[in-house]
C-alpha cells in the first residue's frame, strides 16, 4: 500500500514550513536525485483568495519547499511555479495579488502561465469519456513535478478536492467550465496525461465555516492515496467519491494507504465542519477579495 505522511507544523516561518515538509517527505521514503535540472511546482491558486482563507497555497509554504529543494539538489536547479488562466481568474492578477510575484523575485524562480505556453496534444480516455487535451511542454519535459494542493469542500458530486483536482489547473484551456458536465472524468484524464511525482499538501490553514489553523503537512507519491486520506480528514468517505474511485480504477493510485508520522484521526478532530462554507466563499470572501484586488491593481 502507498505511504501517506502526517506532520505537524511548529511555527509559521519559512523555516518551520521547510522542516515540516522535509519530515513529511522523508516519511514517504521519497529521495531526491541530484541529477534533476528542472522542477515544476503547482500550487493551488484557484482564485484571488489570500492564503489566510484556506483556499490557496501559502507562498511561504512554497518558499520553504524551494529552500529544501536547493539544499537537497542544487542551488542552480531551475524551478518554475505554474498555474493557468481560468474563466474567473487570470494568472497575471493572481500572481501579483497572492504575493507570488514577490516570491519569484526573492527566490529567483519563474512564474509560468500555462495558458501562454507551447503545448502537446494528447488523446486519453477516462471511464467512458474521451478527451483531447493540451499538455504544456514545460510540464512534459520537467525532471521533477511537485503538486501542492489544499483540502477543500466543493460541489456535491466531487465532494472534496485536493491533489487530483489541483492538476485540473494545469489544463491551459482558460474556459474550464466546458469540462464541468464531466468534471470527474476530466480530472482523471488530466492526471493520466500529466502525472506528478510528489504531492505535498499545505494544510496549515484550512477552510470551513471560517478559516482555521490546522498546522498540517501531508505528503505522498500516490495522489489517489493522499486524496483518500484528505477526504477522511474532512469527514468524507472516499468510497462515495466517484472520481476518486475512477482514478484508482484507471491506475492512478490506491485508495488504501499506510499512515506515517502523526495519526490521521488527530487532524480529523481538528478539521472544521463544512457548515456555511459555500455561502462565505460566494459572498463574504468575494466582496473582500474584490476590494483588495481593486486596491492592489489600482482599480479602486
Amino acid at each position: 500500500m502507498s505511504l501517506v505522511s502526517f506532520v505537524e507544523i511548529k511555527g509559521n516561518s519559512v523555516n518551520s514550513f521547510k522542516q515540516a515538509i522535509l519530515q513529511s517527505i522523508d516519511l514517504t521514503d521519497f529521495s531526491f536525485n541530484d541529477k534533476i535540472k528542472s522542477i515544476i511546482i503547482k500550487p493551488n491558486l484557484c482564485y484571488y483568495w489570500d492564503y489566510s482563507t484556506g483556499q490557496t497555497t501559502d507562498p511561504k509554504f512554497v518558499a520553504g519547499l524551494i529552500d529544501l529543494l536547493r539544499d537537497k539538489i542544487s542551488n542552480n536547479v531551475d524551478i518554475a511555479i505554474v498555474e493557468s488562466d481560468a474563466s474567473a481568474m487570470k494568472c497575471k492578477y493572481a500572481f501579483k495579488m497572492l504575493n507570488y510575484e514577490k516570491l519569484s523575485s526573492e527566490y529567483s524562480v519563474k512564474l509560468v502561465n500555462l495558458s501562454e505556453e507551447e503545448t502537446i496534444t494528447r488523446e486519453v480516455t477516462a471511464g467512458t469519456q474521451k478527451f483531447q487535451l493540451a499538455v504544456p511542454r514545460i510540464i512534459e519535459e520537467a525532471d521533477l513535478k511537485i503538486n501542492i494542493p489544499k483540502i477543500k469542500f466543493t460541489m456535491e458530486e466531487i465532494k472534496v478536492t485536493c491533489a487530483l483536482k489541483n492538476i485540473f489547473g494545469c489544463n491551459p484551456y482558460p474556459k474550464k467550465f466546458k469540462y464541468h458536465p464531466k468534471l470527474g472524468e476530466a480530472i482523471v484524464a488530466l492526471n493520466k496525461t500529466m502525472p506528478f511525482d510528489l504531492t505535498i499538501i499545505d494544510g496549515n490553514v484550512v477552510s470551513g465555516t471560517q478559516p482555521q489553523k490546522l498546522g498540517l503537512v501531508m505528503a505522498s507519491r500516490d495522489p489517489v492515496a493522499i486524496d483518500a486520506a484528505a477526504a477522511k480528514i474532512a469527514g468524507v468517505n472516499p468510497k462515495k467519491m466517484k472520481y476518486l474511485q475512477l482514478a484508482a480504477k484507471e491506475g492512478l493510485g490506491n485508495t488504501n494507504f499506510v499512515e506515517k508520522g502523526m495519526t490521521l484521526s488527530h487532524f480529523k478532530e481538528l478539521y472544521p465542519k463544512r457548515g456555511l462554507q459555500k455561502k462565505l466563499m460566494g459572498k463574504a470572501y468575494g466582496l473582500v477579495i474584490k476590494m483588495k484586488l481593486g486596491k492592489r491593481l489600482g482599480l479602486a
